[in-house]
């Protein structure tokens, strides 16, 4: 095929593109040399001094594109009719009556300062991304580059309105199902690399819609497996940052996401796009000074995550605040001052009425009970020669700290969780016995041994809010702020399908004001708390404005041989709801194998040679049941086959072995899917789990099995 006629312009153009940005990134390393942060001058210089430091290291990182593509498109949008231009022909594209920008990873201009490349996220982009023949937005062409580094390999045009009609060709009434579809094609066959990559150069129309949706209010995005979800919810945290700088750069982005192998899988999107601030987390990193490895299942987990927890929790925190079993009395030189148990239980009412969070109600109690000691005395002694002789006291403060112990998160559930009898009185009329039964665990002599659950995490964040920061001397420059839960300007959360109540209350509770982009699948909804639908999710999210609903319809993941076979499991998973339309018709069949007795494991080594040929240099994932996974990693050792176990190498090998629990929102090249009847044996949402399982490859699916399939899988 003859090279497009304006591929040597073009690179031209970007070369020059290139020399703009070496020289911006050259001058902004001259500040950085020129910028001084020292000791010296006023403590308003220095803080002056500090802001321009960072905001020059700030451009600079920006300007920093390792080997993504500076720019990846070009529109020709016509002048409007007023100015006396006329219609665009295809012949008249470079003419006085068309006006052209380039589209790029960042906005780049020249020593004159006029736009040599606009940044992707500019509203004059946004034809780019949104233009269809029925609505051209005032293109007159598209234009799509497909480069390799800092080469343009080739050109892919799409034309509008007159300028289609000048060749003859007349507007379709039918939109192409993508755009750009030589870029998009070739960037779904490159091989997977172990990281999730930006799609900014191949954002389609419906996901370019999500991307800028305004920022107010709740914005809930469905959307099945392969089209695009993650990636256009992390394309929407850098858009927001980019047109509301301000406040958001102030108060704070986050992205939550389900374990900390997606976390790493994703890692590397936003600061491809010039945006290195935002906050990537899963809900265990939000509370602090707590180590969080392991997760709890079945009624456990199904218990810990129920919104009854804040009752029963209130109700545990109020068996903490406890009036005096008898009097206290406490000898004060010749003489002895009383405090009646009658009396300590109308400071522990006071204290509740006057203070909302329980820490911060100690030094109430603290002056009433020796207020109340030196009331007692004979003489008239001050109450605070009364605290100053008797704080020390033994008696004192066992009595104080039976009345009104200061607690922190862990001590207070640790304690909860370890008795009996305090999980059986807390739980009176809000949790029945066989639920109380399945929160308790052995109690430990140290809490560093405790073994904190991932679903702990919000009953730590449900007492941390009831009981306020422990009273503390701040050091220099704290403030009491310090202590507080950090809440955010706007919070992206994906799969948010599995979360519980309790976890949901820990988003909202972190939420400044009401902004959010909840993304998910309720297809794979696969957790102890899976929903069946966004209402239930958004009933337990912040309602300060009409929530928002998007739904992303084409997949890009999947070929349709492989969607189709896992429609069939979806049908099963999730009947009402339909599979996302594949835009790629061609691709491999999928595979299903079924091993002989006893030789499962080898099977599953013999198919990884294969699948791993067959999209070399790409990646294979094996996914498992959690039962069987070491049986599956021996047999891969002992056929010397190189790989990685998810949990500790993520996926930086070839080949990974990832059980189904963790392999959510993952994509690689070819997936072998293990054992399906187990999985759904299982796991709490067999099929569901089953269809995210086969839903993780671009381009081949391979189905092992020694065990009969489920009914879904069958024809």
């Amino acid at each position: 095929m003859a090279p497009h006629p304006d591929l040597i312009a073009e690179q031209a153009y970007i070369d020059d593109a290139y020399a703009c940005l070496d020289e911006s990134r050259l001058a902004a390393s001259r500040l950085t040399s020129m910028v001084e942060v020292g000791r010296g001058g006023t403590e308003q210089a220095r803080y002056e001094r500090e802001v321009i430091y960072d905001t020059v290291v700030n451009r600079l990182t920006q300007l920093q594109l390792g080997d993504a593509a500076l720019c990846f498109g070009r529109i020709d949008k016509e002048l409007d009719a007023g100015s006396g231009t006329e219609a665009v022909t295809a012949a008249d594209l470079d003419g006085p009556g068309v006006e052209s920008f380039y589209i790029g990873r960042i906005a780049v201009s020249n020593s004159a300062q006029d736009p040599v490349i606009v940044d992707w996220r500019a509203p004059i982009a946004e034809p780019f991304y949104r233009a269809t023949g029925r609505q051209p937005m005032g293109l007159a062409r598209r234009r799509h580059f497909a480069t390799r580094g800092r080469q343009l390999l080739g050109i892919e045009d799409e034309l509008f309105g007159d300028t289609l009609a000048s060749l003859g060709m007349p507007p379709s009434d039918e939109a192409p199902m993508v755009a750009g579809q030589g870029a998009l094609f070739s960037a779904l066959e490159t091989a997977r690399t172990g990281r999730l990559g930006d799609i900014v150069a191949t954002i389609q129309g419906e996901q370019d819609e999500i991307i800028r949706a305004p920022l107010p209010g709740v914005l809930v995005v469905q959307g099945g497996p392969g089209t695009g979800k993650t990636v256009v919810a992390l394309h929407r945290a850098a858009y927001l940052l980019y047109t509301h700088r301000f406040p958001l750069e102030g108060q704070g982005v986050l992205v939550i996401g389900p374990n900390r192998l997606f976390l790493g899988y994703i890692e590397q999107v936003l600061p491809s796009l010039g945006e290195a601030g935002v906050e990537l987390a899963v809900l265990a990193d939000l509370v602090p000074d707590v180590s969080i490895r392991s997760y709890d299942t079945g009624a456990t987990a199904r218990v810990k995550g129920d919104p009854r927890m804040v009752r029963f929790l209130e109700r545990a925190l109020r068996d903490r605040e406890r009036p005096l079993r008898t009097d206290l009395v406490v000898g004060y030189g010749l003489q002895r001052l009383t405090l009646r148990r009658d009396r300590s239980l109308e400071i522990i009412r006071d204290a509740r009425r006057r203070h909302r969070r329980h820490n911060a109600a100690r030094r109430f109690v603290e002056n009433e009970v020796f207020a109340e000691l030196a009331l007692s005395s004979r003489d008239e002694i001050p109450a605070s020669e009364v605290r100053e002789r008797l704080r020390r006291d033994p008696l004192v403060r066992e009595a104080l700290e039976w009345m009104w112990p200061i607690l922190t998160p862990q001590q207070f559930l640790h304690d909860l969780l370890g008795a009996r009898g305090l999980l059986r009185h807390a739980a009176d009329g809000v949790l029945s016995e066989p639920e109380w039964s399945a929160l308790h665990r052995p109690w430990s002599e140290s809490l560093r041994e405790v073994p904190w659950t991932h679903e702990d995490a919000p009953l730590l964040d449900e007492a941390r809010a009831l009981l306020g920061p422990k009273p503390r001397r701040r050091r220099p420059g704290e403030s009491a702020e310090d202590d507080e839960i950090r809440t955010y300007g706007h919070i992206v959360v994906d799969e948010a399908q599995d979360l519980s109540p309790m976890q949901l209350r820990m988003l909202e509770r972190r939420s400044l004001n009401g902004s959010m982009t909840i993304v998910g699948d309720i297809a794979q909804a696969t957790g102890q708390w899976a929903h069946s639908s966004w209402q239930e999710i958004l009933d337990r999210l912040p309602a300060r404005r009409p929530p928002h609903r998007a739904e992303l319809t084409l997949g890009y993941r999947l070929p349709a041989p492989i969607m189709a076979l896992a429609a069939r499991v979806l049908r099963h998973a999730a009947p009402d709801l339909l599979p996302p339309r594949s835009v790629r018709e061609d691709g491999a069949e999928p595979t299903i194998s079924r091993a002989t007795p006893g030789n499962l494991a080898r099977a599953v080594a013999e198919i990884t040679l294969v699948e791993r040929a067959e999209v070399d240099p790409g990646q294979v994932a094996i996914i498992c049941p959690p039962s069987i996974i070491d049986e599956i990693c021996e047999s891969l050792e002992r056929a010397d086959i190189a790989f990685g176990r998810a949990t500790r190498n993520g996926l930086e090998h070839r080949v990974t072995v990832v059980e189904v629990g963790l392999v959510k929102g993952l994509e690689v090249d070819a997936a072998i899917v293990v054992e399906p009847a187990l999985m759904v044996a299982e796991q709490a949402q067999g099929d569901r789990a089953l269809y995210v399982a086969l839903t993780r490859a671009t381009k081949r699916l391979a189905v092992v099995h020694e065990a009969p399939l489920p009914a879904s899988l069958l024809p």
